[in-house]
């Protein structure tokens, strides 16, 4: 009787280790991280080659480990039923329950998970290969499982899935990027979280929001002189310039400045006789519902960096540049060209002053705050579509959880805006009520 005792308390115990290995897999695997496990096949690891196959498998690995993690469980469970009952009798059944319920939950649960989650990677390397086995022999039973729940769940109207949709997986990519910071975060890590969320928005980006207005842009009348033309060129802080005729949205071509000073020096003192249509390129016109991430590659395939934006009907919205998209992912680029424009100015009361041609993304990318940009690309834009009409100077808004002064208006166009957080929100933009602000800021122009 004594062999048999020590004989069952033995295959309980391993049996219990058998159950630890499975859980602690399970956790281990599901907390790896996968691009540090790709990067590990990359340079040859033959175990984080095996973890990559896992993943691929998942429905199969999870129905493994959770066939092999209940068979061995409810085994040891009926073998210490089994013994305790040849020992206490009926009590034997509460004994096993209580004594099994215990060492499960510590001994084949919380421990092992334990460790898993806090060498997930390493606990991950170590376990693929014998789970590879494992899977392998417990697949054609995983699968008659799988079919059976397919069924089960087909029954009710679910559909079972076996990707995640482009949505989804963009929004894991965003989440994982929101949790790239830590302790003692710097500039740089801020600047890096910025860059990488700007890339996934060039594709919901059009490029009349970041485009160059023709109010702003500076064009060239081809019927002047040439060295007219010549001067305006040196004198302006620009090395692509488009060139107009009899109308300015009659655009005929692009000057480079380069090849208009080859151009300069092959001629010498004779500029009359330069023919600058002849050493411009053609103009490249695109519509303004073009998204920067189709811009981008459209840059990229015709060799250009310079492109003319126009509506339906053909007139001249303005230009985009190559820069110009690039500048929406790594933040404004400056040169010693480059004519520097004030938007922000921060008060010494903490609140900002700020042009209205300023746009939101800009603002949110500097400061981190989520103001939406779904409806309006500028400041001004989203206080007009907020305020539902054109405001007085001296107006105040409330939405978006800031407070917002009219301070400049030329016609119809709002220039500048004092903005301030309201008290109870935090700096991420909290929705509120823009009616009631609306309201509000009418009754102070009222006043």
């Amino acid at each position: 009787m004594d062999i048999d005792i020590a004989t069952t308390l033995g295959a309980i115990l391993g049996l219990l280790v058998f159950s630890a290995f499975f859980s602690g897999s399970e956790t281990a695997l599901t907390a790896a991280s996968r691009p540090r496990m790709h990067n590990l096949a990359q340079s040859g690891n033959r175990r984080a080659f095996v973890v990559n196959e896992l993943w691929l498998e998942k429905e199969h690995l999870i129905g493994a480990i959770l066939l092999g993690n209940n068979l061995v469980n409810i085994l040891a469970s009926a073998l210490a039923t089994s013994l305790l009952i040849s020992l206490f009798g009926e009590a034997g059944v509460i004994y096993a329950t209580l004594g099994m319920t215990v060492s499960v939950l510590i001994l084949a649960e919380i421990l092992p998970k334990t460790y898993a989650l806090q060498n997930a990677d390493r606990a991950a390397l170590s376990v693929a290969p014998v789970l590879r086995v494992i899977v392998v022999l417990l697949k054609p039973i995983s699968i008659a499982i799988q079919l059976i729940v397919r069924l089960a769940l087909s029954a009710v109207g679910i559909e079972v899935r076996h990707a995640l949709t482009a949505e989804a997986t963009e929004e894991q990519l965003r989440g994982a990027i929101d949790l790239h910071q830590g302790e003692g975060e710097g500039e740089e890590e801020k600047h890096e979280r910025e860059m990488l969320r700007s890339i996934l928005d060039l594709g919901d980006v059009w490029v009349e929001e970041i485009m160059v207005h023709r109010k702003e842009m500076v064009a060239i009348n081809i019927d002047q002189p040439p060295a007219q033309i010549v001067e305006e060129v040196l004198s302006s802080p620009y090395t692509r310039l488009p060139l107009w005729r009899d109308d300015p949205d009659n655009i005929v071509g692009v000057l480079h400045a380069k090849a208009l000073l080859r151009a300069v020096q092959a001629a010498g003192t004779k500029l009359d006789d330069l023919d600058i249509l002849g050493i411009a390129n053609a103009p490249w016109f695109i519509p303004e519902t073009t998204d920067l991430l189709s811009q981008l590659q459209a840059f990229r395939s015709r060799h250009e960096h310079f492109a003319i934006v126009v509506d339906e009907y053909g007139e001249v919205l303005g230009i985009v540049t190559l820069e110009d998209i690039l500048e929406e992912i790594v933040g404004d680029i400056a040169d010693e060209h480059d004519v520097e424009m004030e938007g922000v100015q921060v008060q010494r009361d903490g609140s900002l002053v700020v042009e209205g041609k300023v746009t939101l993304r800009d603002l949110n990318r500097r400061f981190e705050w989520r103001l939406p940009d779904e409806e309006a690309s500028t400041l001004a834009g989203l206080i007009l579509h907020e305020a539902r009409r054109i405001p007085e100077v001296g107006q105040r808004f409330t939405f978006h959880g800031f407070n917002f002064e009219i301070l400049g208006r030329k016609r119809n166009q709002i220039t500048s805006v004092r903005m301030r957080a309201t008290p109870e929100a935090d700096m991420v933009g909290s929705e509120t009520d823009a009616q009631s602000g609306a309201q509000s800021g009418a009754q102070s122009g009222a006043q």
